[in-house]
């Protein structure tokens, strides 16, 4: 259907550019104008889903349309042994499209993303662009080598330059006989009609070109001086008003991330090669992925956007042609752009609007603005923004970042992510990319955007032992507690009362620490970036909660940095084994992806301080080893009973009711697990997601429970955090000295079992063999769950005068099974 007004009028008339040819052009085509010194006009497509957003089906259908063309060129034997390549980034998925319609091919693109340690089959320039360095990455290094036609796609043929000199480099590598040049429109000069031929002439090969429309672009004599005089004049009224809108004063909620469970080692385009196969596997997914992004959109969502990100254009394409016929919405589809184009708000001009944002993938040619085009003021009540995992930062989400700015513009962003795929390297080398953090709900009953575990899935592994039999393993040195899981303890309705009423009573002290360490964070973070907007000091901190009793405390503070300040902070969650370390390969998972000067490392509570040395040794071994710096051991914690951090919310001991129940107060998650018949080299830690525990799961309850009070607390918890900033935060180890004391008067020798701390304490009665319980004088209801369980396992509570902590638990020091009742219950010796 033709447009009411054509949308390179306004640039027609003003610089005297004519499109001449088909019909179809200016159905195709509008124009607009480029800040770029080499070009003055920018042919902006309606049908390539880059700065117009159009229908799916369309874009995928003038893609295989073009294939079935070629199919039709080459007859079926060619077709088999062809190869097709598209441009990076506007072509990508033009590219793979044209390659699903020529049926068998395996599809490459270039891209302008270097990847280490995949080697380079060929580059090439782009005259013309603003990026001019293309580089091609395939994952099998003779898949450009074959004899068979080589398929070459972009999105416009202009003047031929970019394919010619693609087409030179190739074909002195791997000569062939047969090329074939694809695009939307043709739109060579008169003079440059004759350079195929004379180029086909001059490599010996035949080379044919397949468009879906024909024509050229007369330009009067200064047209480029011209066409910057006209940016120059606009640029300023298009950023102040329509063409960039500003920013609504009302804040709207954040982004959701949706799991798209993505096929494990299906690459996520073209970027190292897709092959027929990998096609396959895609088609099967796809139903379930774009039904998952449904039940994410928002009840009566009537037009929705999927936004794809810079290359990374198939993927979202297909998705959104599936989710097109998935729902009754009207759905669109276009990507976000590298190329820098004057936004004008008229109806005669193809670029309506603009919506600038950093670089959120950490691009090889250092930081820049980037751009997502006729998508503010058009009316989308959901956009969906399909990145790879390489952009999926700590920028992607910050307050200017791509996420904010759509937040601006729609009632819901939602964020869904595609593993970045490398290829692997021979199993006897270090993994170049470790996998993405798992999330949930597909592992953990928390929330996708809630926290990634840097963990593996062992679900599947019988790691359960009894008690007594872990215990006695553990302490004849025959085992390490890591190596197995304690039967999870499952409450009684007594037991769950005394929770629910422990939360009742807490939720707000809990909120109010939640509140202070997090603002002691944010104010102390010592690594800090200027953002774009206004200059001003962001901090971006990256939560690294310590699983598992970290974790709620880190999503907590999330939610925190949410409310109080309007930060959407990566969290993820790592395991620690005491004796054993921080997993390393999650530090190399979070140093590739972020800054280790951005880690804040977050635990729920200390106790005697194992864990901090335990973490400020590992950081130390790990630096050394792997020549990466600027990772600080300090740990935030919410309770700091023993005096062994800097960063906490309080130093009382109290009851966190987090810590009275095990994986159902902490997304269902086991204690991590470290054991080498089940843990490799270049694994992440394990652990087990119990899904059959969900009737019994409070972990969401007790977040909501806490945060529901964060309104009620902020200004205690802020003027809480002002007076530690100005106290003497030195840790005094107090509790250390406390548990050495401890161990010798109660002829123990062993630092390892006296677990001090309410925390601590109810560890030791839910997954280990306790000896008896050390009770402070006079401490009251902090102490009814531990009074409780102590009496289900027969142990006994002694109370004790000037105790530095509220409890200490002493498990069994000379233990074998000999050594309980035939009840299980533990006895004196």
């Amino acid at each position: 259907m033709k447009n009411v007004v054509w949308t390179g009028t306004w640039v027609a008339e003003r610089l005297g550019v004519e499109l001449v040819g088909d019909e179809r052009l200016t159905d195709l085509l509008g124009l607009a104008l480029r800040r770029n010194p080499r070009r003055a006009h920018l042919l902006v497509s309606n049908v390539l889903g880059k700065h117009v957003p159009q229908s799916p089906s369309v874009v995928y259908g003038h893609g295989f349309a073009l294939g079935r063309r070629v199919r039709e060129l080459l007859g079926t034997e060619d077709a088999r042994a062809a190869v097709v390549l598209g441009y990076a980034e506007t072509a990508t998925g033009l590219g793979h499209s044209v390659a699903d319609g020529v049926g068998l091919a395996p599809y490459l693109h270039s891209t302008r993303r270097p990847v280490p340690g995949v080697d380079t089959a060929g580059g090439f320039e782009e005259s013309h662009s603003h990026a001019t360095s293309h580089l091609l990455l395939p994952e099998d290094p003779d898949l450009l080598a074959g004899p068979g036609p080589l398929v070459l796609v972009d999105d416009e043929f202009s003047t031929g330059n970019t394919v010619l000199n693609t087409i030179r480099d190739l074909h002195a590598r791997h000569p062939r006989d047969h090329y074939v040049i694809v695009a939307l429109v043709d739109m060579r000069s008169a003079a440059d009609l004759g350079r195929l031929e004379e180029f086909a002439t001059e490599i010996g090969a035949r080379v044919d070109l397949v468009a879906a429309a024909t024509g050229t672009v007369k330009l009067p004599e200064g047209v480029l001086e011209k066409g910057q005089a006209l940016v120059a004049r606009y640029e300023k009224a298009a950023a102040d008003g329509p063409g960039e809108p500003a920013a609504p004063t009302a804040r709207r909620p954040g982004s959701v991330r949706v799991e798209l469970d993505w096929p494990k080692d299906l690459p996520d385009g073209g970027r190292h090669g897709f092959t027929p196969g990998h096609r396959i596997r895609l088609e099967a997914a796809l139903p379930a992925m774009a039904a998952r992004i449904a039940d994410a959109l928002p009840d009566g969502a009537r037009r929705v956007l999927v936004l794809g990100f810079e290359e990374l254009m198939y993927a979202p394409l297909r998705l959104a042609t599936e989710l097109e016929q998935a729902v009754s919405a009207e759905v669109r589809y276009s990507t976000t752009t590298r190329s820098p184009v004057l936004a004008l708000d008229d109806p005669g001009y193809a670029i309506r609007t603009r919506l600038v944002f950093p670089a959120h993938d950490d691009p090889d040619d250092g930081p820049g603005e980037r751009y997502a085009y006729n998508v503010a003021e058009a009316g989308f009540d959901a956009v969906v923004a399909v990145v790879d995992s390489t952009g999926d930062t700590p920028d992607l989400h910050a307050p200017d970042g791509l996420l904010a700015r759509l937040a601006e513009h729609t009632p819901s962003v939602l964020l869904a992510v595609v593993p970045s795929y490398v290829p692997a390297r021979p199993s006897t080398e270090r993994p170049s990319m470790l996998p993405e953090p798992l999330r949930g709900p597909a592992f953990s009953s928390y929330a996708p955007d809630e926290v990634g575990w840097l963990l593996q899935d062992l679900s599947d592994v019988t790691l359960e032992a009894p008690t007594e039999e872990r215990e006695e393993a553990i302490q004849s040195g025959g085992a390490h507690y890591a190596e197995s899981l304690p039967v999870e303890y499952q409450p009684s309705p007594q037991y769950q009362e005394l929770f629910q009423a422990a939360l009742g009573t807490s939720a707000a002290r809990i909120a109010q620490a939640v509140g202070a360490v997090t603002e002691l964070v944010l104010a102390e973070l010592p690594h800090s970036r200027l953002r774009s907007s206004g200059g001003t000091p962001t901090p971006r901190p990256v939560l690294v909660s310590l699983a598992r009793a970290g974790t709620p405390v880190g999503v907590l503070m999330r939610r925190w940095a949410q409310h109080r300040h309007g930060l959407d902070l990566p969290h993820y969650a790592v395991s620690i084994v005491r004796g054993r370390g921080i997993d390393a390969n999650a530090l190399r998972w979070l140093a590739a992806h972020h800054d280790p000067a951005d880690v804040v490392f977050v635990d729920g509570w200390t106790g005697k301080g194992a864990i901090t040395r335990e973490l400020a040794d590992a950081i130390r071994e790990f630096e050394s080893a792997e020549d990466v710096t600027g990772f600080d051991p300090e740990i935030a914690v919410l309770a700091d009973p023993g005096s062994c951090v800097r960063t906490y919310g309080t130093r009382e001991d109290f009851l966190i009711p987090s810590a009275c129940l095990n994986s159902t107060v902490s997304g269902l998650i086991s204690r991590t697990v470290l054991r080498s018949d089940l843990v490799g080299e270049y694994d992440f830690h394990g652990a087990k997601f119990y899904r059959e525990l969900a009737g019994s799961d409070v972990s969401v309850d007790f977040l909501d429970a806490v945060a529901a009070h964060f309104p009620d607390v902020t200004d205690a918890a802020c003027a809480q955090a002002k007076e530690l900033l100005a106290a003497d935060r030195t840790p005094t180890w107090e509790g250390w000295a406390a548990v050495e004391r401890i161990s010798e008067e109660y002829e123990i020798h062993d630092v390892n079992l006296v677990k001090p701390g309410v925390g601590e304490t109810t560890r030791v009665l839910l997954r280990r063999v306790p000896w008896k319980i050390l009770a402070r004088a006079g401490a009251g209801a902090d102490l009814d769950h531990v009074r409780l369980l102590a009496q289900q396992r027969g142990v006994p509570v002694e109370e004790v005068d000037e105790l530095p902590y509220t409890c200490v638990g002493l498990i069994h020091p000379k233990y074998t099974r000999g050594a309980t009742g035939a009840d299980g219950k533990a006895v004196m010796v």
